[in-house]
């Protein structure tokens, strides 16, 4: 799972639930999609924080120069 689609990961962790509110599925193959699912969200949300670590706020300074920060950063900074 190491190069996953994003999207397609929200897609399956969506079937998944769906498939885990019927009624029609046996526990074991319950078990099987939980673990599926939890997975995929750990994957999902490793790809999130590396992709969040990507993000970068760029701004104009006042002599015309461009600053680069983390998005993070200055995200804190402005509150």
């Amino acid at each position: 799972m190491k190069n996953i689609d994003f999207e397609k990961s929200m897609e399956r962790i969506s079937e998944i639930l769906k498939q885990l509110d019927s009624s029609e599925i046996s526990l074991d193959e319950s078990l099987k999609l939980y673990e599926e699912g939890a997975k995929l969200i750990a994957a999902c949300t490793k790809r999130l924080q590396e992709a969040e670590q990507t993000v970068k706020k760029i701004s104009i300074q006042s002599d015309g120069s461009y600053k680069e920060e983390n998005f993070q950063d200055a995200e804190e900074e402005s509150r």
